[in-house]
């Protein structure tokens, strides 16, 4: 009777108890599933993959501003939306990443005194070679620049390298705008476009300029050369003038030829500003110099992470290479040492721990990197919006540019010195020139990897020895907090060393025009301390 007197009790329970369940359950479906009509369901990207060639319509959300017809890439993907900040957290992450370092007040200074005068009369003509690639090629036409006024010469338009690695055909005319550069320096030296026909079989004095010369080299030594002599021919240009210790007016000359008077030709400058709109269209950008080319790998004999094949074709390179001086050369000795770019996979690793999310925009600025997507697997899984010259413009755009290097570089440089960061993987040619024009126009963010300590990391990381995380984050965003190109006194000599190792050692002019080409705005607040990066 007992047992009868439970039953119903207990049906009664599982009756209540289903009926709970299938309320939850409604409720839950209703809430976190949301029904698409078949017509309606959301694309999403692949987001391991690269724009392509066809991807040119989009729309974008109504908080952003449109992209016109005349600036959608030919074969650019949608961009992406900006990332969205998190109330107050959100904003300190954006400024984290995205934000300049402190001015401290540094405005340009570069006009001459009053008490500079206009060019004397000519004593002569100076024919210059430019070697190097284009970066080379620049600093060292500004410093011929500078030393035409010394020697008070009319200086030719330069002749550009033909002959070097990259076999560029260009003159200068096809890489800077001509008429530009002479009518900008015309109150500092005299240039002219051609040697006058009556000197073209006049004799002439060739000199391998002495490098990191100084004021007293130039007006004695070679000024003398005017005494027999009416031309006189720079054989190379690359490094030829001190770093400093030359009189202020002349340090002002170099910035100006170079920050104002040498500018790149108009369909460069055109091409360059519409290849930086597009690359705004993402949002905040980085521009990666990523240096993993042949001839940079072939040049420093850095092999990490390469085959035995390719390392083997690099060093034939390198052997067949006369103009390069060192064959025998250990990487990972040069590596620990943090004489090697750093590869693309370590750049990846480098960015994430800096806390770029994985939607950044980057434009890889760059050749063809070597070995091409085998090096480049690991870093574009983690940032898949690889943007490069090749992607955001159209075969028939780069068509006039394609078979220029430094034309194609100029493009580079261009996009670069407009990014909101600008990171290198080694401090080469380019990384050292964009360096210093992003400082002189008002100290634009600018990453330098330290190299030599990231390295240890990475190998530490790769033995299994630490994990990425939050504390490599960490150690890696300490390491870099005096490296983000705010400003400082550019540095001179390393203590001990003497002869060419001493200027060498020198942090070079165009890398850091402070104090010569910037000067602080007085203000009665101003802390006139300058604490080294």
């Amino acid at each position: 009777m007992q047992k009868k007197r439970w039953k119903p009790l207990v049906l009664l329970r599982k009756v209540l108890t289903c009926a709970i369940c299938s309320i939850a359950l409604m409720a839950l479906f209703s809430v976190h599933v949301p029904v698409f009509p078949s017509s309606e369901v959301p694309q999403f990207s692949d987001p391991f993959k690269l724009p392509t060639q066809h991807e040119i319509k989009y729309q974008r959300l109504s908080a952003e501003r449109s992209w016109t017809q005349e600036l959608v890439p030919p074969h650019s993907k949608a961009p992406l939306p900006s990332p969205k900040l998190n109330g107050a957290n959100g904003i300190l992450d954006f400024d984290k990443l995205w934000k300049r370092p402190l001015n401290r007040d540094f405005v340009q200074c570069i006009e001459p005194t009053l008490n500079y005068t206009s060019p004397q009369e000519s004593q002569g003509y100076l024919l210059v070679h430019s070697n190097g690639g284009l970066n080379q090629m620049r600093a060292g036409i500004c410093d011929m620049v500078a030393v035409a006024r010394i020697i008070n010469a009319t200086l030719v338009i330069p002749e550009l390298d033909k002959r070097s690695f990259w076999n560029d055909t260009s003159n200068f005319s096809d890489v800077f705008d001509e008429d530009h550069f002479i009518n900008t320096l015309a109150n500092d030296i005299k240039v002219i476009k051609k040697l006058p026909k009556e000197f073209a079989n006049a004799t002439r004095a060739v000199k391998h300029f002495r490098s990191w010369s100084g004021m007293d080299y130039y007006e004695n030594e070679i000024g003398s050369l005017w005494e027999d002599y009416q031309v006189i021919r720079a054989a190379k240009s690359d490094s030829r003038l001190a770093n400093n210790n030359l009189p202020p007016e002349i340090q002002k000359l170099r910035c100006r030829a170079c920050y104002e008077a040498l500018r790149f030709a108009p369909r460069i400058e055109a091409f360059g500003k519409l290849l930086v709109e597009r690359m705004r269209s993402y949002g905040p950008y980085i521009a990666l110099h990523l240096r993993f080319e042949k001839d940079m790998l072939a040049f420093s004999g850095c092999t990490h992470d390469l085959l035995p094949a390719e390392a083997e074709e690099l060093r034939i390179i390198r052997e067949n290479t006369p103009y390069w001086k060192r064959k025998d050369i250990d990487s990972e000795e040069e590596r620990s040492k943090g004489a090697c770019p750093l590869t693309p996979k370590e750049v990846g690793i480098f960015l994430t721990a800096l806390g770029y999310p994985s939607n950044t925009p980057i434009y890889v600025a760059a050749g063809e990197i070597y070995g091409g997507d085998s090096h480049m697997i690991d870093f574009r899984s983690r940032y898949p919006l690889l943007m490069s010259k090749e992607i955001l413009a159209s075969v028939e755009e780069l068509e006039p540019f394609k078979d220029y290097a430094s034309q194609l570089a100029a493009l580079d440089y261009i996009v670069s010195i407009e990014s909101d960061v600008f990171i290198s993987s080694h401090s080469g040619n380019m990384a050292r020139a964009v360096e210093g024009h992003r400082r002189f126009l008002g100290h634009r963010k600018t990453i330098s990897p330290d190299r030599k300590s990231l390295v240890r990391l990475f190998d530490k990381l790769e033995q299994g020895t630490i994990m990425e995380g939050k504390k490599m984050s960490n150690r890696i965003i300490e390491l870099h907090k005096k490296r983000l190109g705010s400003p400082r006194k550019r540095r001179g000599p390393v203590s001990g060393t003497r002869g060419m190792d001493r200027f060498r050692s020198e942090e070079a002019f165009y890398v850091n025009p402070l104090p010569d080409c910037l000067c602080r705005r007085e203000s009665p607040h101003t802390n006139n301390s300058l604490a080294m990066e």
